[in-house]
């Protein structure tokens, strides 16, 4: 029995989304839990995967096309099984595959009239596309689109512009200076609240060291426990910083806020982000509640999180600045030794964790020798919140980590 393949539904505010990438082509056999394409919302990107066993029968949108939730954009099933009941409203199987003839074409799709295509000089072309190729000035003369019957999607226009295909007036040879290439929703989002960020808040960052002698020691007995066959949990130096930072936020609420106009909202619970670097771009997903958990239930929940992220099926609602009210982003994995992390507004506030550094301390008697310091830089949005509070709470971080245990 043919099963149909659904646009989800992320978030109440999303009424469509956009095909990226489709990863199975038609008559493809696929596998239940197999990722069929990518699509990005206006927050974020995802995948989606194989429903049921089969072969994949039909594809009713191309890369690029803007769908609507909830409306069906494939099927699989048996090979020789009608798709007809499963294509989406205004579609027909005879007119899916015949030419469309100008007087066929909607009118409020903008087409662009080139000289010497077909279709008495119209060309097919989505309004995305050709808003595209109009900015980046791209001349898509004989471009064959690979849209429905022909139609020149904003994937075309991108794959040219990366330089994947040829077209008149660019060249493709070994020797390009440089390659542009046009930047994806996900970057844009990014970009936008980063500037944004920089140029509506005052923003201030301190820098502190702290001891994790204790912190280290707590992972080697994990580690230990762990391959003995305990059956602990994985706790990572990240964790247990987070949790450190979640003690640090109960004792000074100022930093557990939103600043709103001219409110400062302080929240009564710690709903702590996490930056999660994936192939799509920068993601803070949120772990409501991180004020009642014990250390490896934090843990499960912050890996849930960055995992959802990476596989594309995070809810767009839990990816809002709005839902965090603190973020901690780590970037010590890279050997970082010092950064400024940019604040995701309307939060006050932003921790980030750079590398572990053997530096030279007194270890009491006159003895001198290398102790393991971990650096941390909070910045901190000067609007609502002074030097000297920000200052008290990167220190009550510190002496949460130097005094951290089970």
């Amino acid at each position: 029995m043919a099963t149909a393949v659904i646009m989800p539904k992320q978030g109440q505010s999303v009424e469509t989304c956009i095909i990226t990438k489709w990863f199975k082509e038609k008559g493809e056999s696929v596998s239940s839990g197999d990722i069929l394409l990518s699509y990005e919302t206006d927050k974020a990107a995802f995948d989606i995967e194989s429903p049921a066993d089969g072969i994949i029968l039909e594809r009713f949108f191309s890369e690029g096309d803007e769908v609507p939730v909830l409306v069906n954009i494939a099927v699989i099933g048996n090979e020789g099984e009608s798709t007809l009941a499963f294509r989406p409203a205004g579609q027909d199987e005879e007119k899916a595959h015949k030419p469309v003839t100008k007087e066929e074409i909607p009118s409020e799709i903008p087409v662009a009239v080139i000289p010497g295509t077909t279709d008495n000089g119209r060309t097919r072309i989505s309004p995305r596309a050709r808003r595209l190729a109009m900015e980046r000035k791209v001349d898509y003369d004989h471009l064959q689109g690979s849209g429905p019957n022909g139609r020149i999607v904003i994937s075309d226009i991108q794959n040219l512009l990366a330089g994947h295909e040829s077209f008149p007036g660019k060249s493709v040879s070994g020797d390009k200076e440089f390659t542009d290439s046009p930047l994806t929703n996900i970057r844009k989002l990014i970009a936008t609240a980063m500037y944004r960020s920089l140029n509506e808040s005052a923003q201030v960052t301190h820098h502190m060291s702290a001891d994790v002698r204790r912190l280290l020691e707590a992972r080697n007995k994990i580690k230990e426990n762990i391959s003995t066959g305990s059956g602990q949990h994985d706790i990572t130096l990240n964790d247990m910083i987070c949790w450190c930072v979640i003690r640090a936020l109960e004792k000074f609420p100022v930093m557990n806020s939103h600043l709103l106009d001219n409110t400062i909202r302080t929240f009564n619970k710690v709903h702590i982000g996490l930056a999660v670097d994936t192939t799509r771009g920068l993601m803070v997903p949120v772990v409501k509640n991180a004020g009642s958990m014990k250390p490896e239930e934090l843990s499960k929940e912050l890996k849930k999180a960055a995992d959802a992220c990476r596989k594309g099926s995070i809810d767009p609602e839990l990816i809002r600045s709005e839902a965090a009210t603190f973020t901690v982003s780590n970037l010590g994995g890279y050997g970082v030794e010092m950064f400024t992390p940019v604040i995701n507004l309307p939060q006050t506030g932003i921790l980030g964790v750079c590398t572990i550094i053997n530096r030279p301390a007194d270890l009491g008697n006159n003895t001198f020798g290398f102790v393991p310091f971990i650096g941390l830089s909070l910045t901190y949005d000067h609007r609502a919140v002074d030097g000297g509070p920000a200052t008290l709470f990167l220190k009550e971080i510190k002496e949460q980590i130097e005094s951290f245990t089970f």
